[in-house]
């Protein structure tokens, strides 16, 4: 077995209506990253300063030295810059999650009251603000364990969030592990909440952002002014509400940090903007903990084991009559590199489908001959499969008049007699007057041609059964 970890189908063409609260038709989640005091800095025991987003401009980082321009563009974040966002959100009566680096929190008690009197939700985002990607496993569980801890002392109760930010390929599966999390928000995948199917349970996942988010006057890529950060995110809920009159909501996250959209010259771009949204109706301003609480309740998460997790005899026990008689698709197909794209009836179908293209034409010979006659002996003897019983009595195949009975028995012999195998047609895209044309027609085709067409329709039943069987 090899399997695909990542899941790149998400909710594929059409999205589950999130249904907000008030019939909202997008729900708006403001992060306030508070990292001051928690950043790389050798007052904190790190090997050296910190040298990511700040007013420097290709910062680097001064081993075994304190930078004291880093350390007072931080510091302005906690002293200035959260203060005025603090006054913006409470003016505006706008809830806000903070993503709260436990040290930093623990070092700034005044603001981290200041949040709790604003009823802010205060998630974890971690134990430091550092980079995560070459820890072992084990020391940043500890590092989570830590963090929980000290931040459970600080504010008096434990985190029921986290974002980490700087991750690695362990921290969500070590959020999974622990247990004690609504959500985990280190994921940028979706406009909306979702479930991660892991091995310890399913965990919630609300997506942040890194493009709506003022990271970007930080960076090359950005923006340079405000009225360019307050375009980008009217244009963003532009979009979203659209998407909410058409009836499909979404989140849109709004990601901040007071050492840098807490200056003078980029707050009024977030007052605008507030305003600008306030100023629609059916807009949900919420909390992550509220819209996973929200989620949760409305969207649990799915029960049952998915085919790309599934043993091969499971498999084959559920897939392997999906090409008639041909259990062979699906042990072959069971050992390619699935994932949860092929959770689906559109994404097995793809991996079965691999697999009886791939064979050689003997062997699709065999599948062709696998299937009945269209109201046949087998079909006279009560001898089909159910799915073949079932899609033959869907286009009225098992209620005959004489006549028609006698043509499908013509047909029948005829068409096998020059192609050696029995016609095929998916009869559930057909009527019986169709499905009869269809036979004349075909009955006329070339060896090659009507063979290719055979298979083209031993795939299009297999879909339709799929169907039947797995979400779409």
């Amino acid at each position: 077995m090899t399997r695909y970890p990542r899941n790149l189908r998400g909710y594929g063409a059409t999205v589950p209506d999130a249904g907000w609260p008030d019939n909202s038709r997008i729900a708006v989640q403001i992060v306030v990253n508070y990292e001051e005091g928690g950043e790389n800095c050798t007052l904190h025991g790190d090997a050296a300063s910190e040298a990511f987003l700040s007013e420097i401009v290709g910062a680097s980082a001064w081993p075994d030295q304190r930078h004291w321009n880093m350390e007072s563009i931080y510091d302005y974040g906690a002293r200035a810059g959260f203060w005025r966002l603090h006054r913006l959100f409470t003016e505006l009566e706008i809830p806000v999650t903070v993503f709260g680096v436990a040290t930093a929190l623990a070092r700034s008690p005044e603001q981290t009251r200041a949040m709790q009197d604003a009823d802010w939700e205060i998630a974890s985002h971690g134990l430091k603000w550092i980079e995560y990607k070459d820890y072992t496993k084990a020391a940043e569980r500890a590092d989570m364990e830590a963090a929980i801890r000290l931040h459970t002392e600080v504010t008096g109760t434990r985190p029921r969030g986290w974002y980490t930010g700087r991750c690695s390929e362990n921290t969500v599966a070590l959020v999974a592990e622990e247990g004690g999390f609504d959500y985990v928000a280190d994921s940028y995948s979706d406009d909306l909440p979702y479930w991660h199917r892991m091995k310890y349970h399913n965990q919630l996942v609300v997506p942040y952002t890194l493009d709506a988010n003022d990271m970007r006057f930080a960076t090359p890529q950005g923006f340079n002014a405000g009225d360019q950060f307050f375009t980008y995110l009217k244009d963003s809920f532009d979009a979203l509400y659209a998407e909410g009159v058409a009836g499909q909501p979404k989140m849109m996250s709004i990601g901040l940090h007071c050492r840098l959209a807490g200056r003078p010259g980029r707050v009024m771009a977030i007052r605008r903007f507030l305003e600008y949204a306030r100023s629609h109706e059916a807009v949900w301003f919420a909390r992550r903990l509220d819209i996973a609480r929200h989620w949760q309740a409305n969207h649990p998460p799915q029960q049952g084991e998915e085919p790309s997790e599934m043993e091969l005899d499971t498999f084959v026990k559920a897939f392997g009559g999906v090409f008639e008689h041909s259990p062979w698709i699906a042990e072959a197909a069971h050992e390619l590199e699935l994932g949860p794209a092929h959770d689906s009836a559109v994404g097995l179908h793809n991996a079965l489908c691999r697999v009886f293209r791939a064979a050689n034409l003997s062997r699709r010979l065999t599948v062709l001959r696998a299937h009945p006659d269209l109201s046949g002996k087998l079909a006279a003897a009560k001898r089909l499969t159910k799915a073949s019983q079932a899609e033959q009595a869907s286009a009225g195949l098992d209620a005959l008049t004489d006549d028609e009975r006698a043509a499908f028995e013509r047909l029948n012999t005829a068409y096998t007699a020059k192609h050696g195998f029995p016609f095929i047609i998916a009869v559930r895209d057909h009527s019986k007057a169709a499905i009869l044309a269809a036979f004349e027609r075909r009955l006329e085709q070339d060896q090659d041609t009507e063979c290719a067409e055979a298979c083209r329709q031993v795939e299009r039943i297999a879909e339709l059964r799929l169907r039947d069987m797995l979400p779409q």
